[in-house]
């Protein structure tokens, strides 16, 4: 099992990050909070969850434990699978993620592509007790500041598993109804909530 991947990133758009440790590039699937925190970075510490299927061998990456460590009490939730739980943490910071949880916010949760009812109701069913036990310990997010770009959204969209069209029209719906987000994870945010 790896923990963690510490070295250079060698490519990195809003859904993926590849990093050369010792001359072995290692691909990780991230979410957007993570993207952002890796925006500005040539060398990076990547915490690491894998996941094994019959056809595939993933890494999905983080950019602190606390990410990583909310990612997996999602994944041991019945029917909330990786993909899944990397779209709840690139629709919501880690935090937000928590707080929703422990607040028993079930629309929030349903508001998130591919959430419906019995989901959201499962997760905090299965997950408030625990969040609210560790309310007030998570790290503090650090973000930096970064251009916004409509291909790197609809990029992001795409590989999250959204049809061309749709996500477009959901990019254009955002921008028109937020004027100008201060980066690219704030335009994804936004046209998830059309989608």
């Amino acid at each position: 099992m790896f923990d963690y991947f510490n070295g250079t990133v060698a490519s990195l758009n809003p859904t993926e990050v590849t990093i050369d440790c010792g001359g072995v590039g290692y691909h990780f699937h991230i979410s957007l909070f993570t993207y952002t925190a890796l925006k500005e970075k040539k060398q990076a510490k990547i915490f690491a969850h894998q996941v094994v299927r019959e056809d595939a061998l993933l890494l999905f990456g983080f950019w602190n434990e606390d990410e990583r460590s909310i990612f997996r009490d999602l994944l041991s939730v019945s029917g909330v699978g990786a993909s899944t739980a990397r779209i709840i943490l690139s629709s919501l910071s880690y935090e937000e993620v928590h707080k929703v949880i422990a607040n028993g916010d079930n629309l929030t949760l349903q508001r998130v592509k591919g959430i419906g009812a019995k989901t959201a109701q499962r997760i905090i069913i299965d997950l408030q007790d625990k969040m609210k036990k560790t309310v007030g310990i998570l790290t503090p997010t650090v973000i930096g500041e970064h251009n916004t770009f409509k291909s790197e959204a609809l990029s992001a969209l795409l590989t999250l598993g959204f049809a061309r069209l749709g996500a477009e029209k959901a990019i254009q719906q955002a921008i028109r109804n937020n004027e100008t987000p201060a980066s690219v994870e704030v335009l994804i945010k936004n046209a998830l909530s059309y989608l």
